[in-house]
């Protein structure tokens, strides 16, 4: 897959941004197959870091024989067992709602690419559990997005205020200042979005 070079020659003529790209190579999106299944990842990795996450992960598909389980198959899974890798309750619930909502409404992964972002998250919000900032990752890292701005993501409003020096004691006041600056990185805020989370996690 062939990295999208247009999206470099955009966003380095903001010149913060600029020196973020410059310390790292360009970055690739990826275009992925079930999407149920990511969803339910999405759900496992809240508020958990990237480490633990993937440990969750694991403990998951072990349930399964190390394969990639159907929705039905997660959906038929005995409350129980799902919840014996670590899960809450709260999010065992969330992971069976998100295989049932797939099952009812016959979803498949065309359909859903066929979706305008915005059609995206609101079809999927419906699912109790499922907000716009799950809808997001799943837009950016499953179905590879090139224009979603995350301003909900902790590690983005961290990125943002920091490299534009925005204050952060209102809330509304400092996301407003973010899509402000986030407007001049259309329709490249998903690159943006990565390299931003690439600086701030290997920042010294």
């Amino acid at each position: 897959m062939a990295i999208n070079m247009e999206h470099v020659l955009h966003l380095t003529k903001d010149k913060k941004l600029k020196k973020i790209l410059e310390l790292q190579q360009p970055l690739m999106l990826a275009k992925r197959k079930n999407v149920y299944l990511h969803l339910c990842f999405s759900i496992m990795s809240q508020q958990l870091s990237t480490k633990v996450a993937d440990v969750f992960h694991r403990r998951f598909i072990n349930l399964f024989s190390n394969k990639n389980p159907t929705a039905i198959q997660i959906a038929t899974m005995p409350f129980e067992t799902l919840r014996s890798i670590g899960l809450s309750n709260a999010k065992t619930n969330y992971v069976l709602n998100v295989c049932n909502f797939f099952i009812t409404e016959k979803i498949t992964d065309a359909k859903l690419y066929k979706m305008t972002n915005e059609e995206l998250i609101k079809y999927l919000t419906q699912i109790k559990g499922v907000g716009k900032w799950t809808v997001q990752m799943i837009l950016i890292f499953t179905l590879g997005r090139e224009d979603i701005f995350a301003v909900d993501d902790l590690g983005i409003q961290q990125a943002v205020c920091k490299l534009y020096n925005i204050n952060t004691a209102d809330k509304k006041v400092m996301k407003d200042k973010m899509l402000t600056v986030s407007k001049r990185w259309i329709p490249y805020r998903t690159y943006a979005c990565m390299y931003l989370w690439d600086w701030k996690d290997n920042r010294t």
